[in-house]
């Protein structure tokens, strides 16, 4: 007889609890990524910053690429990337595009890690 078939097995499935199901789906963890894979970069973490600091609660794009230093197509590149993201509303008014925070979206951002 051999010693190592006398060792109990490295895994003893009979003695694990099942699995279950996760907590949170693979479509709402896909979902909800987005908003971390949006609040990843710094220059959308000053857009964020930016917007939400404006008296009337909105920033035209034209003012938002003068304190990044960036171009406009760049600009606008990472507020496509919030609005995806469900951040920023953006609202289209002649040539110039207005952004805005959606309403709670802050807050069910950071309620996100808490659900977890």
């Amino acid at each position: 007889m051999n010693s190592l078939s006398t060792l109990a097995p490295a895994t003893d499935e009979a003695g694990c609890a099942p699995a279950g199901t996760p907590a949170l789906g693979a479509e709402e963890a896909k979902r909800k990524s987005l908003v971390f894979k949006a609040l990843a970069d710094p220059n959308r973490l000053r857009l964020l910053s930016i917007v939400k600091a404006e008296a009337s609660g909105e920033s035209c794009v034209c003012d938002l690429t003068g304190p990044l230093d960036l171009g406009q197509p760049t600009v606008s590149h990472h507020l496509k990337i919030l609005v995806d993201a469900g951040l920023l509303h953006r609202e289209k008014r002649g040539t110039w595009a207005y952004y805005s925070l959606v309403p709670g979206a802050l807050e069910r951002t950071a309620g996100i890690l808490a659900s977890l």
